[in-house]
């Protein structure tokens, strides 16, 4: 269909809201290649709290923005039809795919994607896993995947994103962004308070940008993980909130005219 003839089918909202989900994923896609290209990425090996830097952009930057965007269907699409139809079903009644559809359900439960998003994130900062990212590429790149793609199934319980909707209530998509928050101070406040390094390969390095101590490196990354991870979730919480109380006014206003 002619573009204008698009725009006069679907309506001026309609549009307005295609182009507001372009701009959304294509500042997504910027924000990943800000968080992994350089000098992001090679200030990432020598300061920790840039590396941490690095996964708040993926987690709760990139990941809402790509949600917002909702650009599910439109990759879909671009596939011949002779592709995804086969695809399709494939995916729906094969047997092969048979785990692929359980994990697929898995990641659309609130529980499910809850979980394996902050668990994630948890296991990810363990010293061991930490210190393997930074000696393997290959770990280091999966850790990226990871959080990128389990922040995308995360946030998609907190905003729709066509043609999935999140199944959780206003308030319960609320009580989600506010529990996935709560998770990350409990991994910053020991790590603001420890007395020593958690990760050797910081602690061993002989030179710093800035000349700071791997402890006050650490202290830093505690930080952003607490207050700058926090402001998109504490965003998508009063705007939910917002959500909450304006659909709520219609039922007071009823009943005062009602007793009226």
């Amino acid at each position: 269909m002619h573009t204008r003839a698009w725009r006069r089918a679907v309506g001026p909202a309609r549009v307005a809201r295609e182009r507001w989900r372009t701009v959304a994923f294509l500042a997504g896609l910027l924000t990943i290649a800000l968080a992994l290209s350089e000098p992001v990425d090679k200030w990432a090996d020598e300061l920790f709290w840039v590396h941490m830097v690095q996964h708040v952009l993926l987690l709760v930057v990139a990941a809402p923005l790509i949600v917002l965007g909702a650009p599910w269907m439109g990759i879909w699409r671009a596939f011949p039809l002779t592709v995804r139809r086969p695809v399709a079903r494939a995916l729906a009644h094969g047997r092969w795919a048979a785990p692929l559809r359980w994990i697929a359900l898995l990641c659309g439960l609130p529980v499910g994607a809850f979980f394996l998003m902050n668990a994630d994130i948890l296991a990810w900062h363990l010293p061991a896993a930490y210190d393997l990212t930074l000696s393997s590429d290959a770990v280091h790149y999966a850790e990226h995947a990871t959080f990128l793609l389990l922040g995308v199934i995360g946030w998609a319980q907190v905003i729709d994103s066509p043609p999935y909707r999140s199944h959780l209530s206003i308030p319960h998509r609320g009580v989600f962004a506010f529990g996935s928050m709560v998770i990350g101070w409990l991994l910053a406040l020991p790590m603001a308070f420890a007395g020593k390094p958690w990760y050797a390969h910081y602690a061993d390095l002989h030179h710093r940008p800035g000349g700071i101590s791997a402890l006050a490196d650490q202290y830093l990354a505690a930080g952003v993980m607490w207050v700058p991870a926090s402001i998109p979730w504490s965003i998508a919480i009063f705007v939910l909130i917002y959500m909450w109380v304006s659909d709520r006014k219609p039922l007071i206003d009823t009943a005062r005219r009602v007793h009226a």
